[in-house]
């Protein structure tokens, strides 16, 4: 009954397909837990390459049957775009499977995201834009509308009516914009609807019911954990809940059914959007790691913002995730470099004007904000690395920064990435055994 786990240890763009890939073969079930289009993630299969936003990895797979959880928001329009280039490239989708209790992004939550992001100006979160947050507002404040509510009009309609009764006040009051027909939204719903229909399924019965037979399942997060609603950086967070707890909520999977939590992480840190980012780099360097890494977004193709590695972040994650394992992507980005800072505490300003140095994460966002990365370099190497498959044929310096962010980390990494495609690896144990 193996229930695996599978999300980012920091902001996001971690490369969780390379861990996705590791497990692969021995995966029934690839199960999407939390978020919407709003995030990213590149598969790479021989010469070809991906781009999934809101379909779970292992469409890909043929073997494997990919399910979007209940904790999804789900853009329907994205999701039959997603759908059709995935199969006009020979990609078969006939296995996916939607919660029929999933959350629907109707088209007035992208145009609620984007006038309240420009209303905000320099105070804005750095959404998308994609109308995720307020599809979750909408959830949370019992006006959402669940893919099972597009197969009945009449409720599709009162639902519709009573979502934009508030909103349309805003839209015109506030923002000065014209108001969103309600008839108009409701057709088009109702549409998306027929299409989603086959799709559509209890998948939270077929989860529970698969892993009871002994099926493996691969619990998939979207974003990372410093993004979380609860544990990330708030405000500047994504609308749900990318941490380990949210795979259970997010699919009606129970936590005893979970056997390993496994935590994606780059060998470097990287952040797209606003708020605290304490190892930001805004010099050469950072400009070497982007180049380097290739660090724009999947879904948005904004640049991302690039620094050290963190490893008071990397503690945070072990701890609210539980992990049992780490896998390191990027190892090879940081080839050609002589030193290599890595972020081992904060330095943080106290009331009194004194200055404290913390080696935990601090709950205080303000703290976090202003907080200065305490640095200790590491000798770092020129070899090529992504031909090594084996952790002791990597250089000497490699391999003890490898270690040192083990030790840091408080959890043991048992895969490391060497270079973009799938077969750049070097596994140190099994992630599924």
């Amino acid at each position: 009954m193996p229930g695996i786990i599978l999300i980012g240890t920091q902001w996001g763009d971690e490369g969780k397909g390379k861990a996705t890939d590791l497990i692969g073969g021995s995966v029934d079930y690839v199960a999407r837990f939390n978020g919407g289009n709003n995030a990213g993630h590149t598969v790479v299969v021989g010469d070809e390459s991906y781009a999934l936003h809101l379909l779970p990895s292992g469409i890909i797979s043929p073997n494997v049957i990919p399910v979007i959880g209940n904790g999804v928001v789900v853009d329907p329009e994205v999701l039959f775009e997603e759908v059709d280039g995935l199969q006009q490239r020979g990609v078969d989708c006939s296995r996916l499977l939607v919660s029929d209790a999933a959350q629907v992004i109707a088209p007035y939550h992208r145009v609620i995201d984007k006038v309240t992001e420009r209303f905000l100006g320099k105070r804005k979160i750095g959404t998308t834009g994609r109308g995720i947050g307020p599809a979750y507002a909408d959830k949370i404040n019992r006006v959402g509308i669940r893919v099972h509510d597009l197969f009945n009009e009449s409720h599709l309609r009162d639902k519709v009516e009573a979502s934009l009764h508030q909103k349309n006040q805003m839209l015109v009051k506030l923002y000065n914009r014209h108001p969103i027909d309600i008839d108009e939204t409701t057709d088009q719903l109702l549409a998306l609807g027929e299409r989603l229909r086959p799709y559509a399924a209890n998948t939270s019965q077929i989860l529970n019911d698969a892993l009871d037979a002994g099926k493996t399942v691969l619990f998939e997060g979207g974003q990372a954990t410093m993004l979380d609603i609860d544990h990330g950086s708030y405000p500047f967070v994504t609308s749900s809940n990318p941490t380990a707890g949210g795979a259970c909520t997010g699919t009606g999977v129970g936590p005893t059914k979970i056997d390993r939590v496994i935590g994606v992480s780059k060998a470097y840190a990287t952040r797209v959007g606003e708020g605290p980012f304490p190892t930001e780099l805004f010099d050469e360097q950072g400009e070497w790691l982007r180049a380097q890494g290739h660090e724009f977004g999947v879904t948005t193709g904004r640049p991302r913002r690039c620094g050290w590695f963190d490893a008071v972040v990397s503690r945070y994650a072990t701890e609210v995730n539980g992990l049992t394992d780490i896998v390191l992507t990027k190892l090879d980005v940081l080839t050609g470099l002589k030193e290599i800072p890595i972020c081992v505490a904060y330095e943080v300003e106290n009331p009194d004007g004194t200055r404290s140095r913390l080696d935990r994460m601090p709950i205080d966002q303000a703290a976090f904000a202003a907080a200065k990365p305490v640095y200790e370099s590491m000798p770092g190497w020129s070899e090529d690395i992504s031909s090594i498959r084996d952790f002791a044929d990597l250089p000497q310096s490699t391999q003890a920064y490898v270690h040192r962010l083990e030790d840091l980390s408080g959890c043991r990494i048992s895969a490391i990435g060497t270079g973009p495609s799938r077969d750049h690896i070097i596994s140190l144990r099994s992630l599924v055994a």
